[in-house]
């Protein structure tokens, strides 16, 4: 088979960088040229508010450990999000220091400062991109408000294994939603609003296959083809830094054997040279004095060597380059071009971040309240409904009795989820008051939570007693956000041990149960699911979380979320996702790779989510039927809305490259389109595929469009039926 290599969709683009060079504007030069080596190194050196204030963090006086500021010691501070601590230190920064270089403030603002809006996994499962971005967007104007020009987000890692406790993070296994999805959030991030001098500086995080670790344990090792890397884990990152990513963090891991933070195949000569890429690299936490933990540094000065010739400008709370970079320096070790080359990088990030023109904070009203119906709208279309059996939703408000139970059921802090910045579980609703704000006057709502999550607390024999009562129960179960994110991996996706008790207690009752789900990642419920009617999966929603929940379940709300990452019937199955390869003897074959205990297909699979109303697709039409490499493709079917009340549907298009020079996966999503139907009404789906959607990478990094047969498959999630195919021809 003759292989086409198109340089046109992914070209190679290289660049010389030096203090001179077209990146770096002549004011950031001239002030370059100043600089003592001492205060070029303390650019690149990040603390945290703990190093640079005394116990009261910023609030009493001035530590003497302010001297770093005043020295020029440091250009960049993380974890302060408050105006008044934010200038209190940038103005020992302007004021008294030589140069009066202004701080670059950094915070984790993963789904909100203020305003917690649904973990991104939740948010993702929207396949809204418009949504995405404005709440980025309005966590980005509240950051800039409280002086961050400086956010830890997004993290655009896919992720294919629901033990990774950080899948809560991005926006689950897929690299073609995951890349518009990043694209939306840096484009939000770093919006310019009207009377804001600068933007807030997006840092698209972790570089990269962060989300495929050994085990599914956080920080282990990843070991994968460079087809792998660059078919499956890069294209969010590109997609981002397309989208003007101001800033990327390099990741804790080591890929192949050479850490992240010291790699030059990754920052180097993908990142720069292939991407032409300009921003600055910051390492996560503590990552570059971490590299002699991984064997790969034998001292400080070998750490801060080979992370600053791989590629990274900024050193996060490690104090490697603080310790030892300028001694480097002057000792010839390292070329002081390279390190004039990080330090402009950064000047251009502070000087984008308007911090040279208007380096305070100016506003410490507490203005986020006019974010609540942004947060109320991503809460609503984040749910996505994974049962109905029996159409038992949406419930009727005029229910008599209605038992709420279960650990979730009035708690505020699990709605939050992880990384919740300074979102406040004050204004967390929570499902039990949601629920009670749209019934009828006669409904009576009664509460019995039967277990905590850890089952310190249990009363389940009082829960079985309110079930018996009711005339309908609202099972709330999950797990809460401190079990999830970073750190926190685990060996096991089932729920708890005594939420399994309470399970069966309320399934004794042989009472109709809705299952509502709070969590940060797939679990493995199979049981749950067998044993009841409805399940709903909430999620983290953030602070509207109970409100959103109750208009789903009583009908107000019309779910439309589709899942963005697979669910497996077992921890055994993982990991488990839908654009998987064949094996010589697939599972779907007689005597094909299969388990003995177990189905081999998932619970749910990606892009799975139902409606109150029902959908149908038919007409799938291929155009051209034989076109030729670099000509487009059009699919086009039409969906119509079968059911009774109006919905909105996420078509989806999926494409196999039938055989390739590699093994391609099964099925590929390459397009889908939100739909909105009245009942009845149909609408033509029309998607153009190009030599970006047929090709893929090779080993050696070439991007290759084959000559071939394609399928094309159009539905409602990754099992879609319409099918049809076209056969890519060779241009003569």
């Amino acid at each position: 088979m003759k292989r086409i290599i198109t340089q046109a969709a992914f070209g190679a683009i290289s660049i010389v960088v030096s203090a001179s060079s077209a990146f770096a504007s002549d004011d950031m030069v001239a002030l370059l040229r100043r600089m003592t080596l001492e205060e070029k190194v303390g650019q690149l050196v990040q603390m945290s508010s703990n190093d640079l204030t005394g116990p009261d963090k910023g609030q009493g006086g001035i530590d003497e450990k302010l001297d770093f500021i005043r020295k020029g010691q440091v250009g960049a501070v993380v974890n302060i999000a408050s105006p008044d601590k934010v200038n209190r230190l940038q103005n020992v920064a302007l004021r008294e220091s030589r140069l009066g270089i202004p701080l670059l403030f950094g915070f984790d603002v993963v789904h909100g400062l203020h305003t917690t809006f649904p973990i991104p996994l939740a948010e993702s499962c929207s396949w809204d991109l418009e949504l995405m971005q404005a709440t980025a967007a309005a966590a980005a104007r509240e950051s800039y408000n409280a002086g961050v020009r400086w956010v830890y987000a997004p993290m655009v890692d896919v992720s294919r294994d629901a033990r990774w406790g950080r899948v809560a993070e991005g926006a689950g296994e897929d690299p073609y939603l995951g890349s518009l999805i990043a694209a939306a959030r840096v484009k939000g991030f770093q919006t310019i609003e009207a009377g804001r001098v600068g933007k807030v500086l997006a840092t698209v995080k972790h570089f990269a296959a962060y989300g495929a670790p050994e085990a599914g344990r956080d920080y282990a090792g990843v070991d994968i083809s460079e087809s792998t890397l660059r078919n499956v884990y890069l294209p969010p990152f590109r997609a981002a830094i397309e989208a003007g990513a101001a800033s990327l963090m390099s990741a804790f891991h080591e890929i192949s054997g050479v850490p992240c933070t010291a790699n030059p195949h990754l920052l180097d000569e993908i990142l720069r040279k292939e991407w032409g890429w300009k921003g600055f690299v910051v390492s996560d936490w503590g990552a570059v004095d971490e590299l002699r933990t991984h064997g790969f540094a034998s001292s400080v000065e070998a750490a801060t060597q080979k992370a600053m010739r791989a590629g990274t400008d900024i050193d996060m709370c490690s104090g490697a380059y603080n310790a030892s970079l300028a001694a480097l320096v002057k000792n010839k070790r390292l070329d002081v071009a390279s390190l004039d080359r990080a330090v402009l990088r950064v000047l251009e990030g502070k000087k984008a971040a308007g911090l040279f023109a208007q380096p305070l904070a100016t506003q410490n009203n507490e203005d986020w309240p006019q974010h609540k119906p942004l947060a109320m709208r991503a809460a609503l279309e984040s749910i996505v409904l994974l049962k109905n059996e029996g159409n038992l939703l949406p419930l009727a408000k005029t229910t008599k009795r209605i038992a709420v139970i279960g650990p979730f059921a009035e708690t505020k802090l699990e709605a939050l989820g992880s990384w919740w910045a300074l979102g406040r579980k004050e204004d967390v609703v929570t499902l039990a008051a949601g629920i009670r704000s749209l019934v009828a006057p006669g409904t009576e709502v009664r509460v019995a939570l039967g277990t905590d999550f850890r089952g310190k607390t249990k009363n389940i024999e009082d829960a079985a007693a309110l079930a018996k009562w009711s005339d309908i129960v609202v099972l709330s179960l999950g797990d809460p956000g401190w079990n999830t994110g970073e750190n926190n991996s685990k060996v096991s996706l089932d729920l708890s041990l005594p939420q399994q008790e309470l399970v069966r207690a309320v399934k004794a009752t042989r009472k109709p149960v809705v299952v509502v789900l709070t969590n940060g990642g797939p679990l493995s419920i199979t049981s749950e699911v067998d044993s009841f009617s409805a399940v709903v999966e909430a999620w983290a929603l953030g602070q509207a979380a109970g409100t959103a929940i109750a208009q789903v379940l009583f009908g107000e709300h019309n779910p439309s979320g589709k899942l963005t990452i697979t669910f497996p019937r077992h921890v055994g199955q993982v990991p488990i996702y839908h654009a998987h390869k064949n094996s010589g003897r697939p599972p779907t074959q007689p005597g094909g790779s299969h388990y003995t205990d177990s189905p081999s297909d998932p619970l749910f699979v990606f892009g799975h989510g139902l409606s109150y109303t029902t959908f149908a697709y038919e007409n799938l039409r291929i155009n051209p039927t034989e076109p030729k490499i670099g000509q487009t493709v059009t699919v086009e079917a039409t969906v119509t809305n079968t059911g009774k009340r109006a919905g909105v549907e996420v078509a989806q298009l999926y494409v196999q490259d039938e055989v390739g020079s590699l093994t391609r996966p099964v099925r590929e999503l390459k397009g889908f389109e939100r739909v909105s139907l009245e009942p009845g009404a149909s609408h033509r789906l029309r998607f153009t595929l190009t030599a970006q959607h047929l090709g893929y990478f090779d080993n050696a990094g070439r991007f290759l469009v084959e000559p071939g047969w394609f399928k094309a498959f159009v539905g409602t999630d990754s099992n879609a039926s319409l099918t049809g195919r076209f056969e890519l021809k060779q241009t003569r």
